[in-house]
C-alpha cells in the first residue's frame, strides 16, 4: 500500500503543445498542462462544466513518447505522484503544485 501515498490519476486533454527542454547532462524533460473536465447540473437545471488544469512533468525515455505521439487537444490518461515546490519572483514566493508522471496511456483513436 506504499504506492497509494502519494499517487494520482487523471484522464483528460492536453491545453497546449509539451514543451521539451534538454539539458546539458543529457537528461530530457517534457511539461505540459492537462484539462478535466466534471459536468454537474445546478439548482435551475442548467448543466455546468467545471474544467480543471493540472500541470504535468515528464522525464527520462517518456520524453521520447511524448515529444513524438502527442500534441495539443490529445486526450491521454496519467497516473503520477504530486510535487509540491515554490520559487521567488519579483520579491514574492510562488507556490506550484504539479504531476511528476510515472505511466501515460494515450487515448485518442488512430486515424490511418
Amino acid at each position: 500500500m506504499t504506492s497509494l501515498k502519494n499517487s494520482v490519476q487523471l484522464i483528460g486533454r492536453l491545453g497546449n503543445e509539451p514543451s521539451i527542454k534538454n539539458f546539458e547532462s543529457g537528461t530530457k524533460m517534457a511539461t505540459f498542462s492537462l484539462a478535466t473536465n466534471e459536468s454537474y447540473y445546478n439548482n435551475k437545471g442548467e448543466k455546468v462544466t467545471d474544467t480543471q488544469w493540472h500541470n504535468i512533468v515528464v522525464w527520462g525515455k517518456k520524453v521520447e513518447v511524448v515529444e513524438k505521439y502527442l500534441a495539443k487537444g490529445s486526450e491521454i490518461a496519467v497516473e503520477g505522484k504530486l510535487i509540491n515546490r515554490s520559487y521567488e519572483k519579483d520579491g514574492s514566493t510562488r507556490y506550484i503544485t504539479e504531476i511528476n508522471l510515472n505511466e501515460l496511456l494515450m487515448l485518442d483513436k488512430r486515424s490511418n
